[in-house]
């Protein structure tokens, strides 16, 4: 028997232990959902007694995947045809030494090579949707077992023509993830890094207009003009940076929007949060949304894509529609001048939390392998009655 990463539950190490290669472009510690999702799912099945392989261009995460027992192998995955034939000959070298069972590809050209060299070999071929409006996304619906991060995703991959025997969705959920120190109760606070202003509005975001920075800053602005002395800090990075910063200058916020860049210490920031706020304009299902509830934010989001779904479709957070700056701009108010309404948020954002734990989402994962591979059954149905 074995202890899982959940407080007091158990499980038996694996009766018939895969073979699991993942593919991604990187495994950089950079914020990005994506890798993140991976290296939760790849620690988790190596400690439940799985053969677990990365396959990537490689990254800080190597290390915490080595300590987990999964073994990384450098393969080069960029989106170019030139470097086609150079990736599927790598490709095919790992997965002639290692015979997996199952290949999980969570980016498009992964997937790619995966199915352009499998002609003749037995895996099977999982993919992760994981950002549904990439028109990329088409390629992911080839695989054995197309997975939807959430609803919202899946009824999009339907319309594009994925059949429902084909599709499942396994909601993302990321507490006692094994890339954060683990917490013996969620009543403990998390020790932060650097010391906030008060009151204050949080976004945790790369700085990408997709994330709705230029929506937020303008909401911000009205916020800032109507009950000083707020402050809005903007934890992430992203091409659009620069842009979103000479904006907020020109919004006279110089004093009051702080652009902190990526940080590591996420449980440390959100733990500080008055308010914890997405904007974005588009989002499947994203990881930030559960840390903020973990943290026991108040959380006011955007009513798009997997958000309505991640905080309970408006039952642990306040949702506004998406970019529109004036409503997000009185949710803001309304939370940040009421201690009584963001103590009653915080409580919300807390509670039924248990579909969101990281070991959830790994079991839904082994499910969809078995069955893939003929030796059990997963349904959309079933993957409900989980959660």
């Amino acid at each position: 028997m074995r202890f899982d990463r959940d407080v007091g539950t158990r499980s038996t190490q694996a009766d018939a232990p895969l073979k699991i290669i993942h593919l991604a472009n990187h495994v950089l510690e950079i914020g990005n959902g994506i890798v993140n999702v991976m290296v939760d799912l790849a620690c988790c099945q190596a400690d439940a007694g799985h053969q677990v392989v990365v396959a990537s261009a490689g990254g800080e995460y190597e290390a915490l995947l080595a300590r987990h027992g999964v073994r990384h192998i450098r393969l080069e995955q960029e989106p170019k045809v030139t470097k086609l034939l150079s990736m599927c000959w790598w490709l095919n070298r790992i997965i002639s030494a290692e015979k997996p069972d199952i290949i999980h590809a969570h980016m498009m050209t992964g997937m790619l090579i995966s199915r352009l060299i499998r002609f003749g070999r037995a895996y099977r071929l999982v993919s992760t949707v994981h950002n549904e409006f990439q028109r990329s996304a088409t390629v992911m619906g080839f695989a054995d077992r197309v997975v939807a991060v959430g609803s919202a995703v899946a009824a999009s991959m339907a319309r594009r023509g994925v059949p429902a025997g084909r599709l499942r969705t396994i909601a993302n959920g990321t507490i006692n993830s094994p890339r954060r120190p683990r917490r013996e109760s969620l009543s403990l606070p998390a020790v932060a890094t650097m010391e906030l202003s008060h009151p204050n509005v949080m976004t945790v975001a790369g700085m990408y207009h997709r994330k709705g920075i230029g929506v937020l800053l303008n909401a911000f602005a009205s916020v800032e003009a109507t009950m000083p002395p707020a402050h809005l800090y903007l934890v992430g990075d992203g091409p659009d940076r620069t842009e979103f910063e000479a904006q907020s200058a020109s919004l006279g916020l110089t004093d009051r929007a702080h652009f902190l860049g990526f940080q590591a210490d996420i449980p440390g920031l959100l733990a500080q949060a008055d308010v914890f706020t997405l904007a974005s304009l588009r989002d499947p299902f994203p990881l930030v949304v559960i840390e903020a509830r973990e943290a026991g934010c108040a959380i006011v989001a955007s009513n798009v894509d997997g958000i309505p779904e991640a905080v309970g479709f408006g039952g642990a957070g306040v949702l506004v529609p998406p970019g529109d700056a004036p409503a997000l701009s009185s949710a803001l108010q309304t939370m940040l001048s009421s201690e009584t309404e963001r103590q009653a948020w915080r409580a919300r954002a807390r509670a039924n939390l248990e579909w969101l734990y990281v070991d959830r989402v790994n079991r839904e994962y082994l499910s969809v392998y078995e069955e893939v591979l003929g030796r059990g059954v997963s349904s959309p149905a079933e993957a409900e009655a989980r959660r």
